[in-house]
């Protein structure tokens, strides 16, 4: 991909050997990319301990039986504390939902919490995450230059679907990478 071009909309794949273990086998959705900065959110790693129940009964607001035990993710390092419902943009809140990619938007409100477990009316597939992956002026064209990730076509089921533990894996295979034949070790020709 051309480092020129905006990511939004695009999966990050960690390469092995990333000098940062916190994005270790990460698979990261890329939700916005200009040339001042990168914002995106990892959608392999659930909170320990932590499920979409027991924030819904921290912040008081009605939580469905299905809302026990649907993990909530570790959307990144920075502001951690801070929640963000990704979701299908077959469900918006107005200028407080940023659609971007294909069929995809995210939200940062109380209200979108409500709605990922209203089956009738709330988005068709959402996830909580907390926290963000956030990228300064030209750093993540640098990681991308130094091989630090691979970049792929968003693909909603591999976003979205419950297999934390095989997502890495599974988005390597996407794009034809087999991960126990990458090395650790990267290099330039």
């Amino acid at each position: 991909m051309n480092l020129t071009q905006s990511l939004t909309g695009h999966l990050l794949v960690a390469m092995p050997g990333i000098d940062d273990p916190r994005f270790e086998h990460a698979v990261i959705l890329i939700c916005a990319h200009g040339p001042d900065h990168a914002m995106g959110l990892r959608l392999d790693r659930p909170a320990p301990g932590v499920d979409l129940k027991t924030v819904l009964d921290k912040l008081d607001a009605p939580a469905p039986e299905d809302s026990h035990g649907r993990p909530v993710l570790m959307g990144g390092p920075v502001e951690r504390e801070r929640g963000f419902v990704l979701h299908t943009d077959d469900w918006m809140t107005g200028d407080d939902s940023l659609p971007f990619g294909e069929g995809l938007a995210m939200t940062g409100t109380r209200e979108a919490l409500a709605a990922m477990t209203d089956k009738m009316s709330g988005p068709r597939r959402s996830a909580l995450l907390l926290g963000y992956a956030g990228w300064g002026e030209g750093q993540l064209e640098d990681e991308l230059a130094g091989n630090v990730w691979l970049t792929a076509e968003a693909d909603l089921d591999l976003i979205f679907d419950g297999d934390h533990e095989t997502k890495w894996t599974r988005a390597l295979a996407q794009l034809g990478v087999n991960a126990a034949m990458l090395s650790a070790h990267g290099g330039t020709a």
